[in-house]
Order: structure tokens, then C-alpha cells, then sequence
């Protein structure tokens, strides 16, 4: 028997992060000493009291259906969180996912009407993307039916505000949404009001909605990111997306939301309620624990990274490579020679560093590395890669 697949799902590409771990992850199986920078969970456990808070739930007796949306107490614990950022949600108007990536998902199954074919992957509305831009944004557009418009911003430092104009030309009447993600992934770029405030004209003046990826918004470097929410004419054309994993280390724990207007949050329901029914019971409880008791911890694990990231600049530096310095997240945009793609395999092959070519986030020329890992090992995949004459 040949089965016969939807158009939509073969024009989507797996996600070349997880390729390149799995490639990592075989030659870790062979015996191989692999330093993988190429996935972005963070290497610290998670904050001691969220656990606890998840074994007492479970105790408790908190094991069965949690209500669609999200039980009251996170909801509640969200919104208030979100209101200390200035941004003025009702608990009724956020949906706790399983991650922040199904927020992400119900967001773009919501407001994009698909087509078949199409260069950008379909001939349904628009979406327009900020290059380099995460990599599931395509893919989600795609499955969407959506048809993609992307932004370079590489040629700017990753910078969205030199870019304004080029964003005017891509953005129309006919754009359905438009995803900003502040802090980046993948260059850590934070962008500025000014930034912000462009965004919100454009969006203004051709009734776009947007979609405020902020799942790093925590993990900054002497700049404090502003949530494009908060921006005059901005609280009823943006969703506003966040989660667990990054802030709080809960990456396997599976916790995210969304928050946006009535009527989104009313027809992205049916999606969430038809498909992951709720995010699991128990693990709201922990993170009711972790809007409100980690600061220190969070802190903490930002401090870490941000030595990381001074570390990192300062050994590229050391070896005449000059690299774009991010404000946030915990990645950073290596520039390479040649075809990024080929140059990751190289490198992890024989190298045996894993980084992420940027080609995969709408980028080429860079390898994107993670330095959500030990100082030790950063020092170690920068001397093999600079053994290697990949620097």
C-alpha cells in the first residue's frame, strides 16, 4: 500500500536543530566526545521549589483533567505577571499550552486561511517573518497554508530598527500577522522601542495582527526588553506568547501560554480543546510556584549566561573573529565561510562541535551555537574548532 500525504505536511522540512542533536547523539552512541552547542535548553536543573510544587500537586491529588484553558490559579498568576510588564490581560484571555511552541501553533491555525502551492509554501495569507528567524515559524505558516514574506535583518547587526524600511516594503493590506521575536532566537537581538514603535505603525496602518514571541524576555544583558503589547494600539492586534522552559529551566515539563484578545483566545480554544485537551494538571501547579518564588533563581541562571556569552566574544576575539554581540537569549550568530550547512556537518564530524547552520533560520553564513552549556565546555568547542580551521 502507497499512502497518499497531505500537501501541507510534505512541504515541511524537520527541524534542522533536532537533526543536527540526533547526528550529535549517534556519534555520543559511537563514543565519541561530541560538545553540543546546538540545542537551546538550559543546563541548570529546575529551580528545587517549582519541584516540589510538582510532587505536592501530584500528592494532592492534582493527577486528573486540568480545566482546557488552564486552571485558575495559573491563569490568575499569568495575568498578574503579564500586568506587572504593563500589559492589561484578563485571566479569561490566556490559554496555558503544553509549551510555548502549541501557543505558537494555535495562534497560526487561527488566523491563517491556507491555499495549495505557492513559493512561500502555500497560497493562503500572508506571514511575514524576521530573518534569521526560529525555525518552526516556517514551518507553522506552512502548515498553516500561509504564504511566507521574510525580512533579512543580517545585514544589519540583526537589528530590526535599520530594517524599518525594508519591513514597510514587505508588509501590506495583505499581510495577516506578523511574528516579532524579542529577545531572538536565534541571534539574541533585543529590539528597541524605536524598533517597536515602527512595528506598531505598520501593523496600525495595514490592521496586521502580531504575534510577541517573548519566551527569553527574562534572559537579558543590560537592556530591558519591552513587550510590544504595552504600545498605543498595539493590546487589541497582538498575542502575546510566552512559557516555562527557558526562564525556568522546565524545558521537559511542557508549559506555555498564550494571551490575546477575547475572540482569538475564544477560536484558538477549539483548536486547543480538539487537539492537547490541556496542559497537565500537576505541572500548572509548579508553575504557579514559578511566576511567583524563583527570582533568585532566575536571576541567577541570567547572570551564568551572561558571563558565558562575555566569555564566548572575548575567545572569538582572541581568535580575529568578530562576532555580533547578543542583548538577550543565549545564543550567538557565528559568521562562517562558505555553505553554513556543509560547515556544521564539518565541524561536528570532525571537529565533533554541533552548532546550527543559519540557513536553517532563513540565514546563511552563520552557525547559530548555544551557550546554554558549562564554561568548560564552550573553552573546549572554541579551541576545537579554532584546531580545526573552522575560525
Amino acid at each position: 500500500m502507497t499512502m497518499d500525504f497531505a500537501d501541507r505536511v510534505e512541504r515541511v522540512e524537520p527541524s534542522a536543530t533536532l537533526a543536527i542533536s540526533n547526528l550529535a547523539s549517534r556519534l555520543r552512541a559511537d563514543g565519541v566526545d561530541v560538545v553540543d552547542l546546538s540545542v537551546g535548553e538550559p543546563d541548570f536543573p529546575t529551580p528545587a521549589n517549582v519541584v516540589e510544587a510538582g510532587k505536592r500537586a501530584m500528592d494532592e491529588g492534582h493527577t486528573g483533567y486540568a480545566p482546557s484553558n488552564g486552571i485558575p490559579a495559573l491563569k490568575e498568576a499569568i495575568a498578574e505577571k503579564l500586568a506587572a510588564d504593563g500589559l492589561a490581560y484578563d485571566a479569561d484571555e490566556v490559554i496555558v499550552t503544553p509549551g510555548a511552541k502549541q501557543a505558537l501553533y494555535e495562534t497560526f491555525q487561527a488566523l491563517i486561511d491556507g491555499g495549495a502551492g505557492g513559493a512561500g509554501g502555500g497560497s493562503g495569507d500572508e506571514v511575514v517573518l524576521l530573518d534569521p528567524a526560529w525555525v518552526s515559524y516556517e514551518a507553522m505558516a506552512k502548515l498553516a497554508g500561509g504564504a511566507l514574506s521574510r525580512v533579512d535583518l543580517s545585514a544589519h547587526g540583526f537589528q530590526l530598527e535599520p530594517a524599518l524600511d525594508e519591513l514597510a516594503e514587505a508588509v501590506s493590506d495583505d499581510t495577516a500577522l506578523l511574528v516579532v521575536n524579542s529577545p531572538s532566537n536565534p541571534s539574541g537581538a533585543v529590539f528597541g522601542d524605536a524598533a517597536l514603535a515602527g512595528v506598531r505603525d505598520l501593523a496600525v496602518d495595514h490592521d496586521v495582527t502580531v504575534v510577541s514571541d517573548e519566551i527569553y524576555e527574562a534572559i537579558t544583558y543590560g537592556v530591558e526588553p519591552t513587550s510590544l503589547g504595552t504600545l498605543d494600539g498595539m493590546a487589541e492586534r497582538t498575542v502575546t506568547v510566552n512559557g516555562f522552559s527557558k526562564a525556568y529551566s522546565m524545558t521537559g515539563w511542557r508549559l506555555g501560554y498564550l494571551a490575546a484578545p477575547a475572540d482569538l483566545v475564544a477560536q484558538a480554544g477549539k483548536l486547543h480543546s480538539h487537539s492537547v485537551s490541556s496542559a497537565t494538571h500537576f505541572v500548572q501547579h509548579a508553575g504557579v510556584e514559578a511566576l511567583r518564588n524563583t527570582d533568585e533563581a532566575v536571576e541567577e541562571m541570567r547572570a551564568a549566561f551572561e558571563s558565558r556569552r562575555d566569555m564566548l566574544v572575548e575567545l572569538f576575539a582572541d581568535h580575529d573573529v568578530d562576532v555580533p554581540v547578543p542583548d538577550g537569549a543565549f545564543y550567538l550568530m557565528l559568521p562562517v565561510d562558505g555553505d553554513d550547512q556543509a560547515w556544521c556537518e564539518a565541524a561536528l564530524e570532525e571537529a565533533h562541535v554541533a552548532t546550527v547552520p543559519g540557513s536553517a533560520f532563513g540565514t546563511p553564513g552563520f552557525a547559530r551555537l548555544s551557550y546554554a552549556a558549562s564554561e568548560a565546555r564552550l573553552r573546549e568547542g572554541v579551541e576545537r574548532l579554532a584546531a580545526g580551521d573552522f575560525l
